[in-house]
């Protein structure tokens, strides 16, 4: 009996597992109330009547990013801080801007997949598989070409054209948040520690201490 009870126990729980997911929207859509202060995950839904065509429009994509910077890239975002109508739709876009030779770099979105297409110039791109493997699986794209960066892997992008180079990239996320590696691990606040540092890369203190200091 009591086998036939853990059986019976493991299958809801399988099941339960198998089933979750984001629920469907119950109504026609919810524009974010950047304004609320309840705490939900997500955005409160702004009130039907108040709702206008401009809580589901931006305009300036055409618009070239500034890519004076030391990676030479310049990402635009379109997720719900930008139009409140994507609340609760599961999807965002960006624009990325890149000087020659410039970089998108490795970074994670947490909370997406990433579909980019190329509408300007060449790019290497590519991802890291997880643990124990980590291959990278890459290729250059031209103009019109399409790649997917999996929820949650490391991935970048590199011009590799003397000129400028524009790609177009949506993301299964209405906020589908960016974790730029090199950011997070040496320009945390306050600062993951040295000792733990220089053991994880195998390298002096003082190395530590540099790459800390430039972010």
């Amino acid at each position: 009996m009591a086998s036939q009870f853990l059986l019976l126990a493991f299958l809801a729980i399988t099941c339960s597992v198998a089933f979750a997911s984001d629920p469907s929207s119950l109504q026609d859509f919810c524009v974010a109330e950047p304004t609320s202060s309840v705490p939900v995950n997500g955005h409160v839904c702004k009130d039907p009547k108040l709702v206008e065509a401009n809580d589901f429009f931006l305009s300036g994509l055409h618009l070239a990013g500034n890519t004076s910077n030391p990676a030479g890239s310049k990402v635009t975002p379109a997720n719900v801080a930008q139009i409140p109508g994507l609340n609760t739709f599961g999807i965002s876009l960006v624009r990325i801007d890149y000087a020659p030779w410039g970089i998108n770099a490795p970074h994670t979105h947490p909370r997406a997949t990433e579909i980019l297409t190329v509408v300007e110039g060449s790019l290497e791109v590519g991802f890291v598989t997880s643990n124990p493997e980590n291959r990278l699986i890459s290729k250059v794209l031209q103009k019109g070409d399409v790649f997917v960066f999996p929820v949650g892997l490391a991935h970048f992008q590199h011009n590799v054209g003397n000129g400028n180079a524009v790609a177009i990239a949506a993301l299964s996320s209405q906020n589908p948040g960016a974790i730029t590696l090199a950011n997070a691990v040496f320009g945390s606040k306050p600062d993951i520690s040295a000792d733990v540092l220089a053991k994880a890369f195998q390298v002096d203190k003082n190395i530590v201490f540099d790459f800390q200091a430039k972010f």
